[in-house]
């Protein structure tokens, strides 16, 4: 897999690398003194666009200093721009005696700005930056340097119920577009002043803020440092989606599992926070996150934790099951219809030879078959407006598949295994996982129609022997399972109660290991007694 690695990099290496960035690049040169100069550079670097909104100003009683703002139309508060800049420094200190030998920029940071968020702006490259961004430029003539007032008022789709990952008991908020309510989202959740948030832009073109967010003192201190070194060498024009970061910096490319979970419940995203985990947030995706993950980490949902801990049990050990049954029931039924029929029962056996007197297809095309109208039905459902998604999964399920047993194309037995299947893949609460199992649900019938059970269990094995090769920011894909750690099977395959629960996860966190104290609740006495 690594000869593989390296050979494909090596053909798709990018032939202009170590060459120039074509890609144009915003000035970096100082601001200049002469305010109309300014202006007529930053109009020119935008190219006159026309949600650029420049606005000049005096101040003071005998108009003795010249001003501009700038902001974007659609990014920027314009009412807060009203109330707070140009309300103060033209309305109310209109008596203002402003000598040009004073520090006169000093004087208007301290005493006039009534604004909390404000910086200083000395090249315009940043500068740009932040005005492309939504914050408000205000410059001053005479003055090689500016403020940077931050007034971000764009509108965003508020916090909604997530639509695909619910849940019955537990919260109901997801995270947005926007960076700066998902890091909210958060906070509300975690008021520890461990709670580290950096932020930095990630692309030449886009400028896109990505945030990492970690608890100091718990997470371990390389993984913050391998996140920022992986985050440091992207080189890339545009971010528009996380999925760009996670394809960038995750371990291993060539691979079907998923080696970086994300989702986005703030729950969930606090919870691996407090496991000494690492989450990486993009701006203009309502997706987080998280590094370094395992395989049980996609068995595992919120609601898990928020039932009992017998239920919790019995929930996730069907989940397990199911994903044997998405992954290996095609594949049993050509292998075992195919080459080993004395396995089954002589009844059985009789019942499916005469549903399958008048197919004319092997069992393998007939599972393939299948299998390729429900994923074309699953893609089409997915793609189509949800006023007629609905429509088309009961006309593909219902009218096709029983059109298709009464013509003798398939058995009705393929069509139960089939839909068996799709039902089980609809268990598991990772998309990704999904994905996972759906891909290799094909070469398994392959292997099955060519070796019948043998080719089963050598896939299998495979399969396991590559997860167990992979890393996710290296810590092993498969722990705690492989390898075997006893004191964190709390929470694989079982979720114990919550106070059994009393240390984290050791292959990810290596400090700060005890989280519970609290002893198994004793029961009352009897009340009733005198």
């Amino acid at each position: 897999m690594g000869f593989l690695n390296r050979t494909i990099t090596k053909i798709f290496k990018n032939p202009t690398s170590g060459h120039p960035n074509p890609t144009r690049e915003l000035p970096k040169e100082p601001l200049k003194e002469n305010l109309q100069d300014n202006i007529e550079h930053i109009k020119k670097a935008l190219g006159n666009s026309t949600d650029l909104v420049v606005r000049d100003f005096f101040i003071g009683a005998k108009q003795q200093m010249k001003a501009a703002i700038f902001y974007t139309d659609g990014l920027a508060d314009s009412k807060a721009i009203q109330d707070f800049i140009l309300e103060s420094l033209v309305l109310e200190i209109p008596d203002l005696s402003l000598e040009p030998e004073s520090d006169n920029y000093s004087l208007l940071k301290n005493h006039m700005l009534t604004v909390g968020d404000i910086k200083d702006a000395k090249e315009f490259h940043s500068l740009l930056t932040s005005l492309l961004s939504g914050d408000v430029i205000l410059l001053l003539d005479g003055y090689a340097k500016g403020f940077t007032i931050g007034m971000r008022g764009w509108k965003d789709r508020g916090v909604t119920e997530s639509a695909t990952e619910t849940v019955i008991r537990g919260p109901k908020e997801a995270f947005t577009e926007s960076l700066r309510t998902n890091t909210a989202l958060i906070r509300r959740k975690i008021k520890d002043p461990n709670l580290w948030l950096e932020t930095q832009q990630i692309g030449r073109v886009t400028q896109t803020d990505v945030s990492i967010m970690y608890i100091k003192g718990i997470v371990d201190d390389g993984i913050v440092q391998e996140v920022h070194t992986r985050l440091d060498r992207i080189d890339i024009d545009g971010i528009l989606e996380s999925g760009y970061i996670e394809e960038l910096i995750e371990d291993e490319t060539y691979t079907p599992f998923p080696t970086i979970h994300h989702t986005e419940r703030p729950d969930v995203i606090a919870a691996a926070l407090m496991e000494g985990k690492v989450a990486i947030l993009v701006d203009g995706t309502p997706i987080v996150m998280t590094v370094p993950t395992t395989f049980v980490s996609f068995m595992q949902t919120a609601e898990d934790y928020y039932q009992r801990a017998d239920v919790g049990t019995l929930v996730r050990m069907l989940r397990y099951f199911c994903i044997f049954i998405s992954l290996l029931a095609p594949s049993l039924y050509v292998a075992i219809t195919t080459f080993h029929q004395e396995m089954l029962p002589t009844t059985l056996l009789i019942s499916l030879a005469a549903q399958r007197e008048g197919v004319p297809l092997p069992a393998f095309i007939e599972a393939l078959l299948m299998e390729l109208a429900f994923e074309i039905l699953r893609e089409a459902s997915v793609r189509m407006p949800q006023t007629i998604a609905q429509s088309v999964s009961i006309v593909g399920t219902l009218v096709i598949g029983t059109a298709a047993v009464d013509a003798g194309i398939v058995s009705a037995a393929m069509l139960i295994v089939v839909a068996v299947t799709a039902i089980s893949s609809f268990v598991l609460p990772a998309f990704d996982l999904a994905l996972t199992v759906r891909m290799l649900r094909f070469p398994m019938m392959f292997l099955a129609a060519s070796f019948g059970l043998f080719g089963i269990i050598i896939g299998v094995i495979a399969i396991v022997l590559h997860m167990c090769s992979l890393r996710s920011f290296g810590v092993p894909y498969m722990s705690p399972l492989a390898p075997f750690n006893l004191a964190d099977q709390k929470d694989t395959f079982f979720r114990m109660p919550r106070w059994a629960m009393f240390t984290r996860p050791k292959l990810i966190n290596q400090k700060n290991i005890v989280r519970v104290k609290s002893t198994p609740p004793e029961k009352p006495g009897d009340l009733t007694e005198e």
